[in-house]
């Protein structure tokens, strides 16, 4: 706990640090793009075919009849593009996770190595094939579990904590293995990740709780249509922020996991290694002093520091 707390703060402050805000960009830039170029090519065709699925649909008449008796007609006109942005929501997600962890992630782990850990052995435990697989493979599995649960976000607490445990989820998989490629070997990865799984866990799931945050940027860009161009690159901005913030996090406190791995000895336990202070050293009384001299080597290893009777 004192290491995860203790990285989290480290975290935050690096946030504001120069470096790391322009690095921002590149990502931000990449997905505005790509956003702009969807909604560009399919906005009007998804508004379309959303509004038929719903003029379609017979109990949702009854819910419109409704809203007209009591004045609020117009609120049918915005639900078409709130479910498009919110079906537009994970591949918005996903793709800003993807993007910081290729373009971010490394440049944010070494920048932590170099200031913290800069004596820390490059062990090289993961090439870019494996983080690609990986990545892939956990994605699959997110998505999967993702359609899976979707009846269950009927439940209005399910619908808060099932994203943010799968997004969670796969925030952590993808962050820990990207944090340790580098550094750690194949061995001593797999070490730690099963260690600190639920550390691991418990980080993702936080930070994929700030990440509901900007749908509320995407609700707005909804509501406030003449605002959306602005809102939605805000929106982005803050998720990409978000996974920055999630990388310095999982390297703050899997480089320093990875530090106290190596230094702990063999047999200990690395909690009790990264917890404990360094001892104060003892300073030897004369008379010890005297009887370990050169000239007694054979009692060194055996006799005690105990001061005689009557001593203070």
């Amino acid at each position: 706990m004192k290491l995860l707390i203790d990285s989290f703060w480290r975290s935050a402050m690096y946030c504001l640090y120069p470096r790391v805000i322009v690095l921002s960009v590149l990502p931000l830039v990449l997905i505005v793009a790509l956003s702009w170029l969807l909604g560009y090519l399919y906005w009007d065709t998804a508004i379309t075919f959303v509004r038929g699925w719903l003029d379609a649909s017979s109990w949702l008449a009854l819910v419109w009849r409704w809203l007209e008796g009591v004045g609020l007609a117009n609120l049918k006109t915005v639900v078409a593009p709130l479910l498009v942005i919110f079906s537009f929501t994970p591949l918005v997600v996903v793709a800003s996770l993807l993007a910081v962890s290729f373009l971010m992630t490394p440049a944010l782990t070494r920048l932590v190595a170099e200031r913290r850990f800069a004596g820390l052995q490059r062990k090289h435990g993961g090439s870019l094939v494996q983080s690609v697989w990986w990545t892939f493979f956990s994605l699959v599995l997110a998505l999967g579990a993702l359609v899976l649960t979707l009846p269950m976000w009927l439940v209005p607490p399910l619908a808060l904590l099932l994203p943010a445990f799968i997004w969670g989820w796969l925030t952590y998989r993808v962050m820990a293995f990207d944090v340790l490629a580098e550094f750690a070997s194949t061995e001593e990865r797999e070490t730690l990740m099963a260690r600190h799984r639920m550390s691991f866990l418990s980080m993702g799931v936080i930070t994929g709780l700030m990440g509901a945050a900007p749908s509320l940027v995407w609700a707005s860009g909804a509501l406030f249509a003449a605002a959306f161009v602005i809102l939605v690159p805000v929106a982005i901005w803050i998720y990409t922020l978000v996974f920055a913030f999630s990388s310095l996090w999982f390297a703050h406190f899997a480089l320093a996991a990875l530090q106290a791995l190596r230094e702990a000895p063999r047999g200990a336990a690395v909690d009790e290694v990264l917890d404990a202070a360094p001892p104060e050293p003892k300073a030897a009384s004369p008379h010890t002093s005297a009887r370990l001299g050169p000239d007694n080597p054979a009692k060194s290893d055996s006799v005690t520091d105990v001061q005689p009777r009557g001593t203070t």
